[in-house]
């Protein structure tokens, strides 16, 4: 039996992309898709409707919310109100949203993350791992120019789990910045965060780590939006057998 997935934010150029490989995977059935900003256009053989009342008619037990954060905050809790299990991409989200997910969802499930990208995964997996050996470390994230917030959440979330992975970090010994802020912005257990807009990149990020007489450098690229794809089918799979929110692939990867 498939699983029968809806996709907010259909219109856009992201959410056709998941609308298409929901519609080629034969364990899951593209039932709605959801976008006021393209109501009426195809999405994959569907018509886009502009209310989130089209998941609940078309018998949606999964939806793929890939919109803007403002969005998310009604959409998802409307998803849990409803019942339906929600796989969330959109970025920008706060704790506090996350706390508020987390509570609404008793009935059904909710997945998020800040990055579906495989490889990205494997990245913060590894800066984890490698945190304890190092005194000195800084985050690099690229993206394109179009990118609303600055630094990503992945770059946030890689170093929340450098810093619970070590506390033991050396402190910052620069005394002027010529320049106000090109020391970066300072994020968990005062690891630097670095964020680069540039036209013609699509999304990477480097850790690097240095500590006496060596460095080790980590370094993702995701070059097109191919790469989230296999991470959010896998998402749309698991979110209804884990109970409650789930944040962070690496959970359904068992890593």
């Amino acid at each position: 039996m498939t699983i029968r997935v809806g996709v907010v934010g259909a219109g856009g150029r992201m959410g056709r992309s998941i609308c298409a490989a929901v519609g080629a995977d034969p364990a899951l059935e593209l039932v709605a898709a959801v976008d006021p900003g393209a109501v009426g256009a195809d999405a994959s053989g569907l018509k886009i409707s502009g209310e989130l009342k089209a998941l609940a008619d078309a018998g949606a037990e999964v939806v793929v919310d890939f919109t803007v954060a403002a969005a998310s905050r009604v959409t998802v809790p409307w998803l849990a109100m409803h019942g339906m299990h929600a796989v969330v991409g959109t970025t920008g989200l706060s704790d506090a949203d996350v706390d508020t997910f987390r509570a609404a969802f008793s009935g059904s499930n909710c997945f998020m993350t800040s990055n579906f990208a495989i490889s990205a995964v494997l990245m913060m997996r590894f800066a984890e791992l490698a945190s304890p050996y190092f005194e000195t470390a800084e985050i690099v994230e690229l993206h394109h120019d179009g990118k609303a917030d600055a630094p990503s959440g992945t770059a946030i979330t890689t170093a929340k789990r450098m810093a619970a992975a070590s506390g033991d970090w050396a402190p910052d010994r620069t005394q002027h910045e010529v320049l106000p802020g090109a020391r970066g912005g300072v994020g968990p257990a005062g690891i630097r965060i670095h964020a680069v807009r540039l036209r013609g990149v699509q999304a990477h990020q480097e850790v690097i780590f240095g500590t006496a007489g060596q460095s080790l450098t980590i370094r993702q690229d995701s070059y097109d939006n191919s790469s989230y794809i296999p991470g959010i089918l896998l998402a749309c799979k698991r979110v209804g057998s884990v109970p409650g929110l789930t944040v962070g692939l690496d959970k359904y990867m068992d890593l």
